[in-house]
């Protein structure tokens, strides 16, 4: 048999996908790059934004006419859309074609959903497994099918405490656990010793600043990175995603002196304005962020400084985008991914009066990729 996975969204997501096709390597099926060659389709999917959802959507949707012609293969649809219950319920209802939906929080059971699958397929049943957990646990020793070239994914810490005001993801992935710090050292040894060749090692989590909080009392997200460069191999380490608030003076120290930590920061700030910071409930004010941004090119000055911005949000008026756009320019970002405020069913923004229309956030977002491509432009020619 052979499985074909689409993913949408994060590195998260990447790495949760490795894990499928784990599970699917070590039950004899292979990997391959047509999905129509395929036995098993699985979708992997997102919910952070509209557009990653509908695009989702439009892939299922169109598998209709190959079912039809193949009953016997197997489509599965898991990961954080599918985690919010109502929207699960509406797939399974809307693509009776759909054997297997299942969330973030039961990539562990995919083995027994898909042996259960293929077992009711022989017999000609067609009977279908929709299951969303609701467990915030962590899953160790799950198999890796690792297909990111020189880049090896490690997860430290899985779901979110901060609840800002238009995100969904502290219902689809829960709130933090982290992992044991044994348990990640060990993990990557294993990489280190499976290639000669030298690789880089990101860590992930939504919020990787927060390492250790539930579960230790002298050991964090600093501790961990001082530890993981200790380890011999031949390693660079890099690490997503930071969220501002948390970001610690060790933290900054460790990125500074340890030679294997990559000269670079995704730190995301998503407003220039603090009415709109305050309304997304950040918890950090503009002063605060770049107290932060000036420690660190202090402290690193080759460093490479990425970020996020949220354009549009409820509320945005041409002030407080005035602001954003002042702010990019001080900080001289190296990359900005800028995106629409997207209503998330379920947030606290969804439900915010003063939306902003589509017109003025396409214009607002289409002004800050222009104004990088400039910011860009100068640093090269310096």
């Amino acid at each position: 048999m052979k499985y074909h996975i689409t993913t949408f969204g994060c590195q998260m997501n990447v790495h949760e996908s490795e894990k499928l096709a784990g599970i699917m390597e070590k039950l004899g099926i292979v990997s391959c790059t047509k999905l129509e060659d395929a036995d098993i389709i699985v979708f992997n999917t997102c919910a952070i934004r509209e557009g990653a959802q509908n695009r989702a959507v439009g892939n299922i949707g169109s598998l209709k006419s190959l079912k039809k012609h193949y009953p016997q293969k197997i489509i599965a649809v898991c990961g954080c859309m599918t985690q919010q219950e109502q929207i699960a319920k509406k797939l399974y209802k809307m693509f009776p074609f759909v054997d297997i939906i299942f969330g973030t929080k039961n990539f562990d059971k995919f083995e027994s959903y898909l042996i259960e699958t293929i077992k009711n397929k022989n017999i000609n049943s067609k009977k279908r497994i929709i299951s969303i957990s609701q467990e915030d646990n962590v899953v160790e020793n799950l198999p890796i099918f690792r297909s990111s070239g020189k880049n090896f994914w490690v997860n430290i810490i899985y779901g979110c405490n901060n609840f800002c005001s238009y995100c969904i993801v502290p219902y689809v992935r829960g709130r933090e656990r982290s992992r044991n710090k044994e348990d990640i050292i060990n993990e990557i040894k294993q990489i280190l010793n499976s290639t000669n060749e030298k690789v880089r090692i990101t860590l992930l989590g939504q919020n990787v600043n927060s390492y250790g909080k539930d579960k230790y009392e002298d050991y964090g997200f600093a501790e961990l990175l001082n530890e993981i460069c200790e380890i011999d191999g031949n390693f660079e380490l890099t690490f997503m995603t930071s969220h501002p608030k948390d970001i610690t003076d060790k933290v900054i120290d460790a990125i500074s002196h340890q030679n294997k930590i990559i000269k670079e920061l995704h730190l995301p700030v998503q407003s220039g304005s603090d009415k709109i910071l305050k309304a997304m409930n950040r918890k950090y004010t503009i002063k605060s962020y770049m107290e932060i941004i000036n420690k660190l090119k202090k402290l690193i000055p080759n460093i490479r400084l990425t970020t996020d911005i949220i354009v549009g949000f409820p509320g945005e008026t041409d002030e407080d985008f005035k602001k954003t756009c002042e702010l990019i320019q001080n900080v001289n970002y190296s990359g900005i991914f800028a995106f629409m405020f997207s209503p998330r069913e379920g947030t606290v923004a969804e439900k915010m009066e003063n939306q902003v229309p589509y017109e003025i956030k396409n214009q607002r977002v289409n002004h800050l990729l222009n104004l990088e491509k400039e910011i860009q432009n100068n640093n090269s020619k310096k």
